[in-house]
């Protein structure tokens, strides 16, 4: 095996696949990248045995056919510290893997590209295509949401359903639901709900970018693949059922606030530092045209933010973790926020006050 590339034609794949590698792992192996010439391109394959990504180069110089692995990190880190406009020249003698560019010569170690593991083929039982932009919205919009290690493993990822007119994204930890919606009037989807785990929508949400360019879904029985012109990325499935989360969604609440999006933030944001650090709590105390935040912790320590709204209802007492709600104000997209309540023991329901797309809601906590 052998080729002959530019340093940026080089780096820019292996980067890319990098980030499905990884670095502390008991299978030796998984710390490798695979290297593959065939029919003219340099192809690059990343895996963790859960998410998979392979990107390719065009070769233009001369090229030997073959396959190896090596190791990604240092392999990375050799071709960034290169020169820019370097020329790499890549062999493969024995056991080990022979880098050169301009006068520095680099010797890595390798393992058998038949050992790669790689996740098998498949196929897509629903497929769709849909614009960078929208599927990067889609996720962006909830992943937020998502649960870190919880023993119920359904939640440690996010809900990518598909039916007739609509792809809908639905995350959740059981304290706070995240939900965006988009219509879909390219063909007729099948009524299909799949959990994309953690690892999988953050490497979606790394590797999309805002563009107009389209992308292709496949959603297998136990695996989602995304096609687009840069990569190809796989990622396993998390074996569950999502909870019916249209069951927690807040009907109608007759106390509706609209306010500044960026105000709101900003003054949630300094009540925030003297919030208990561990609950990280706010009260809200609303009134006529106003809001009230007030913030206290341990160490005696006090925050009080007033802010104007328009409001006319009833006056309450509600309290909430503020991290959560600066998270929802953070994915918004206009700068009019619409939150709907009920009363203290219920959740609000929070808006894009000029767009329907997405739906946040959150649970109130005692103070």
């Amino acid at each position: 095996m052998k080729f002959t590339i530019s340093r940026e034609a080089f780096v820019q794949p292996l980067q890319l696949v990098s980030g499905a590698v990884e670095r502390r792992h008991t299978l030796p192996i998984l710390s490798n990248v695979l290297l593959k010439v065939s029919e003219g391109s340099l192809w690059f394959t990343g895996t963790d045995l859960e998410v998979e990504l392979i990107s390719s180069a065009k070769l233009e110089e001369e090229h030997v056919d073959g396959e190896i692995t090596v190791p990604a990190k240092k392999l990375l880190d050799i071709c960034r510290g290169l020169s820019d406009g370097s020329q790499i020249s890549f062999s493969v003698d024995g056991s080990k893997a022979v880098l050169k560019a301009g006068r520095g010569r680099y010797v890595l170690s390798t393992l058998s590209a038949d050992d790669y593991p790689n996740l098998e083929d498949w196929e897509g039982e629903t497929e769709f295509e849909i614009s960078c932009d929208d599927f990067k919205r889609l996720i962006d919009s909830t992943h937020f949401s998502m649960a870190q290690q919880d023993v119920r493993y359904y939640l440690n990822g996010m809900s990518l359903e598909t039916e007739q007119g609509l792809i809908r994204t639905v995350a959740t930890d059981g304290h706070r639901l995240a939900l965006c919606r988009k219509s879909y009037d390219a063909n007729q989807l099948p009524e299909r709900q799949v959990i994309v785990p953690r690892k999988g929508v953050m490497e979606i949400s790394r590797l999309i970018e805002t563009s107009d360019k389209l992308v292709k879904i496949q959603m297998g029985a136990n695996h989602l693949r995304v096609f687009s012109a840069d990569f190809i990325f796989t990622s396993k499935l998390v074996d569950g059922r999502f909870p019916d989360y249209r069951r927690v969604l807040p009907k109608e609440g007759d106390k509706v606030i609209v306010a500044s999006k960026d105000i709101l933030k900003e003054a949630f944001s300094r009540a925030a530092i003297l919030s208990n650090e561990k609950f990280r709590g706010v009260r809200l105390n609303l009134s006529s045209g106003e809001l009230k935040i007030t913030a206290n912790n341990p160490e005696q320590e006090e925050a009080e933010e007033i802010v104007d709204i328009d409001y006319e209802g009833g006056d309450l007492e509600i309290g909430f973790n503020v991290a959560y709600l600066i998270d929802v104000l953070n994915s918004l997209k206009s700068n009019t926020v619409k939150i709907s309540l009920s009363d203290a023991n219920a959740s609000a329901l929070i808006e894009d006050a000029e767009d329907d797309a997405a739906l946040y809601v959150i649970m109130p906590m005692r103070l």
